[in-house]
This record gives structure tokens, C-alpha cells and sequence, in this order.
């Protein structure tokens, strides 16, 4: 469900949001979303893990900064020739569009499930 999300997610973001531009073929968005969906799942709990004390000091408002870390150096940082993204404002609305689509699929998973 990660790579789901942040694969559609890096694609509404470039249609949808000013600042950030996607040059690459669908391949490549689809890489690039993997990519940052097994890093959210493997690498991710270790950083908040181990940041833990930032986050509770925070009331949980770390956490957006992690995230948006990740989208910045999986999207932007690894791949500057396919994606760009122009910016703390677009990188934040890129972020809470790949966090909403998890939070979506997540549950619609959950209810599922049940």
C-alpha cells in the first residue's frame, strides 16, 4: 500500500501542485514511488524510532518533517533529472497528498480485512 500511495501521490502532485514538475516516462514514477514506499516502510520506523524524543516534544509535528525528508531525497535529490520539486510549499503539499492517499488505502485495507 506504500508504494501505491506514493506512486499516485507523486502523480497528482505534478498535475495538481505549482513547484513540482515530473519529466520522466511512467516508469520512472512508478520506480520512484516504489522506491519511497519501501522506504516508508522499512526505513521510516527506524528514523522516527530513533527521533522518537523530537516528535514527543513536537506533539507530533516531527513526524510532517520526516516525511517530507523522505519525499525530498527519494523524489527530488535521487532522481533531479525526472522530478523537481521547486520549494518548501510544494514539498509539503506533495507530502499530506501522499499521506492522505496512505491514510485512504490503509483503511480501505483494514475494512477489508475484517
Amino acid at each position: 500500500m506504500h508504494a501505491i500511495a506514493a506512486i499516485l501521490g507523486l502523480y497528482l502532485a505534478a498535475k495538481f501542485v505549482p513547484g513540482v514538475e515530473f519529466y520522466g516516462t511512467y516508469l520512472s514514477l512508478i520506480f520512484i514511488g516504489i522506491l519511497l514506499g519501501l522506504a516508508n516502510f522499512f526505513i521510516k520506523p527506524i528514523v522516527k524510532a530513533i527521533s522518537l524524543p523530537a516528535i514527543i516534544l513536537t506533539l507530533g509535528l516531527f513526524s510532517i518533517i520526516i516525511n517530507m525528508a523522505f519525499v525530498w531525497i527519494i523524489a527530488d535529490v535521487l532522481f533531479p533529472e525526472t522530478m523537481e520539486i521547486a520549494g518548501i510549499i510544494p514539498l509539503f503539499w506533495t507530502t499530506v497528498i501522499i499521506w492522505i492517499l496512505s491514510l485512504i488505502l490503509g483503511l480501505h485495507s483494514h475494512a477489508k480485512s475484517d
